[in-house]
């Protein structure tokens, strides 16, 4: 079992960064692939990064290639989602997400979730 928690949401302008951190216990939080995704009003969730168990590895939806950085820091138990020049289409609720086998775009194949966190772009 992983435990993930979700901090680092707030109300940004348009340009502005954010930096989403998503805390996990439980289970060594370094054998698991970990995921963001986002979930905007009346959308489906949708994938936003994700990194493997030991960080070697990255990959990002087209939305957010060059504005959005995935990290993780397994000694600290801690992932990261650093977030440069929003838009407001970046408005969601944000969710990390972990797998010990799946480190995939697919959301319906991570077994633990957090509970989300706010991050609202005004124009």
């Amino acid at each position: 079992q992983v435990q993930l928690v979700e901090s680092g949401g707030g109300l940004v302008q348009a340009g502005d960064s954010l930096r989403l951190s998503c805390a996990a216990s439980g289970r060594t939080f370094s054998s698991y692939a970990m995921g963001w995704f986002r979930q905007a009003p009346g959308k489906e969730r949708e994938f936003v990064a994700a990194i493997s168990w030991s960080g070697s590895m990255t990959y990002y939806a087209d939305s957010v290639k060059g504005r959005f950085t995935i990290s993780r820091d397994n000694a600290k138990n801690t992932g990261y989602l650093q977030m440069n020049s929003l838009k407001p289409e970046d408005t969601a609720v944000y969710y990390c997400a972990a797998d010990l086998h799946y480190s995939g775009s697919s959301p319906s194949e991570y077994v633990y979730w957090g509970q989300g966190t706010q991050v609202t772009v005004s124009s």
